[in-house]
């Protein structure tokens, strides 16, 4: 009989699986399977500081730069984000849980034709010669151009893709995803598919977070949401799990979370609040046993850590959080601790370095 498992090789366990030895662009995000976006910078977008731990030599900017050479699509899974472009056959044909009235379906026609006529389209020139079209009210309720939420709507309908950003703008371009096995054997194992991606990404998963993103897949696949909750179901014939301070935690069946290989190197990381590490709040709580809070949208005299703060990984050690900003051509940091800050040459070697690191990722010349 197996010994018990222990919340510290979880810990170990969970940080060794994801943030891996650097290797390519394309490599880590197919290892990945899935990078969330967000528009945000600060100091840098949540998909390039991801991919900055897991791409050697990668610079800020690199994954939109080479976006329309990569095999990769923006798109929506339990967020969004970028996906291998092998995923998107469990995604679409995708049958969004709201149907289009004819008029919609009439405008999103005559946008289909211009975008196939004209090739990759930037929204201002489609803008252009739709302004017909008037305004309409945006999920945030906002108001924006009728014509840029319909863009919006047909890219997550899979009538378009995005082909490549101009200055962070998606230039959309006409797509056909092949048709799909109806069955209800075929669309089972499709939902198979996604949650396995799921498990693979955020592993080790306690049962409850599991749960959370098998709700999170309507996003990128409502017409798959029967078979999803069907395939959770078979969680624990289907993944590793066990017990572990009263907790059920789950992943991929081939891992074993109690290898020694699984063992922390010393350096010292600022990851994005969308990280696969600390994504899972829940999760971090657990194994680390602090709440890291995300208060970007936190009216600012409510902060407690920061507009965008970072959380710091030193080893397995989840320190505290830190605010990264370019300033004048340099890089300024804000550090703050859940105990107290470590003393001694180590922990200011470590840091240092990961300052300079990140220094180096956005193309600065100093830092303070």
């Amino acid at each position: 009989m197996a010994r018990p498992l222990t919340l510290d090789e979880l810990r170990r366990y969970a940080i060794a699986r994801s943030l891996f030895k650097p290797t390519t662009l394309p490599v880590a995000i197919r290892r990945l399977g899935f990078v969330q976006a967000d528009p945000m910078r600060a100091p840098a977008r949540a998909q390039d500081l991801i991919l900055s731990h897991r791409v050697k030599g990668y610079r800020a900017g690199d994954l939109e730069r080479r976006y329309p050479k990569l095999d990769v699509d923006e798109d929506c899974f339990v967020n969004y984000g970028f996906l291998p472009r092998e995923t998107l056959a469990l995604l679409h044909p995708r049958v969004p849980r709201q149907a289009w009235d004819a008029s919609t379906r009439e405008r999103a026609a005559e946008l289909l034709a211009f975008v196939r006529e004209h090739g990759p389209s930037h929204p201002k020139v489609v803008q252009a010669a739709f302004t017909h079209h008037g305004r309409a009210v945006s999920a945030w309720g906002s108001s924006l151009q009728a014509t840029t939420h319909l863009l919006d709507d047909m890219h997550y309908r899979g009538l378009l893709r995005v082909q490549r950003r101009e200055a962070g703008t998606r230039v959309f371009e006409a797509v056909e995803h092949p048709a799909q096995d109806d069955r209800v054997a075929a669309k089972r194992e499709r939902a198979q598919g996604l949650l396995d991606r799921v498990v693979a990404l955020y592993a080790p998963l306690p049962a409850a977070s599991l749960a959370y993103l098998a709700r999170l897949l309507a996003y990128g696949a409502p017409h798959l949401k029967t078979q999803v909750r069907e395939a959770l179901k078979l969680a624990t014939s289907r993944y590793g799990h066990a017990q572990v301070q009263g907790q059920s935690w789950f992943w991929p069946a081939d891992e074993n979370p109690r290898s020694r290989r699984h063992s922390p190197d010393d350096q010292l990381r600022f990851l994005a609040p969308f990280d696969p590490v600390v994504w899972d709040r829940r999760r971090f709580e657990l194994l680390w046993g602090w709440a890291y809070k995300f208060e970007a949208y936190v009216p600012a005299a409510k902060r407690t850590m920061g507009h965008y703060a970072l959380p710091v990984l030193w080893g397995e050690k989840m320190l505290g959080w830190g605010n990264l900003r370019a300033d004048g051509g340099r890089l300024r940091h804000e550090l703050g601790f859940v105990a107290s800050q470590p003393r001694g040459p180590a922990f200011k070697a470590a840091l240092e370095q990961s300052v300079g690191e990140c220094e180096v990722f956005l193309g600065l010349g100093g830092t303070v």
